[in-house]
């Protein structure tokens, strides 16, 4: 009897690629982070992918390869449709480009999907039906579990958080909005708040400093009012936040829930509970793998 097939997953960002190798059942047995090339061109970063994922797996034990990437997929997982924080990423067959190179079936994915997906077979959000993810970096993304299924919408674009509004006069957005949630809650949102890195500022947060707190009591207080509007259209049990500056929920989640509290009936957050994801940056690429080996095993 053939073995069950090992698994490659592949979380990109906007500073590096984050890969692992897993066994069928999401046991990681080797891990890599390479940088992430600059700029982030579709044919620079297909060579990058294959790079590392010979440096990963250098006896081609894993035959299936799930890639998370910042955007929506077409309906077969097999292009990326847009990465509005990545350039010329419009249309990219990429599923296909990899294929032949790497001598493996290739799935693409949604990054905050995949995470969601990663969250829900180990995880958080194992157990839960309704969830909604939030992942906190480059951008804002997100995924969502409905019924305990995950939903991706008509055409396979839903679920974009970090592109509904929050100030209609904002800053302009590469969607095409202003004043998305993107614009306040990513890492260059915060840094409108502070000129500090993301972990100096939870540095001298986490030493009580009053200035350091403030700041990320404001961007809880941002990130709670987009939520707000969230909750009321999907009632999830369950919102989790990732990506790198969840690092900090420790800082703002108390501000986020005092917004959440304030702007949301009770009727429509009844047992709700956001917290911080439990896989932290592993999410993404046990989530990726998981899809590889249900879409292509």
């Amino acid at each position: 009897m053939d073995s069950p097939p090992q698994l490659i997953g592949v979380d990109i960002g906007g500073t590096a690629i984050k890969l692992a190798r897993f066994s069928s059942s999401g046991t990681c047995l080797a891990e890599l982070h390479w940088p992430t090339p600059q700029p982030a061109l579709p044919g620079a970063l297909t060579t990058a992918l294959v790079e590392a994922i010979s440096v990963l797996d250098p006896q081609r034990q894993a035959a299936l390869v799930g890639v998370g990437l910042p955007g929506p997929m077409d309906r077969a997982s097999r292009v990326a449709r847009l990465c509005i924080n990545l350039p010329g990423w419009r249309e990219v067959p990429l599923a296909a480009w990899l294929e032949p190179l790497l001598k493996r079936r290739v799935t693409l994915v949604n990054d905050g999907n995949a995470a969601t997906v990663g969250e829900a077979w180990a995880g958080a959000a194992r157990g839960y039906a309704n969830v909604l993810l939030l992942t906190l970096g480059t951008g804002v993304g997100g995924g969502l579990l409905l019924g305990g299924s995950l939903f991706t919408g008509h055409g396979g674009a839903a679920c974009e958080p970090g592109l509904i509004g929050l100030d209609p006069a904002g800053p302009p957005c590469n969607s095409g909005n202003r004043g998305s949630m993107e614009q306040y809650c990513s890492i260059s949102g915060l840094g409108r708040l502070s000129p500090l890195d993301p972990a100096e500022l939870c540095r001298r947060a986490d030493a009580g400093g009053v200035e350091a707190l403030a700041i990320w009591a404001e961007y809880g207080r941002l990130l709670g009012v987009g939520i707000s509007s969230l909750i009321y259209v999907l009632t999830p049990e369950l919102v989790l936040l990732g990506g790198g500056l969840s690092g900090a929920s420790h800082h703002f989640l108390p501000a986020l829930w005092r917004e959440v509290e304030e702007r949301v009936l009770p009727e429509s957050r009844e047992g709700l509970q956001i917290r911080r994801c439990a896989l932290g940056n592993g999410a993404g690429r046990l989530g990726a793998a998981k899809l590889a080996l249900d879409r292509l095993g």
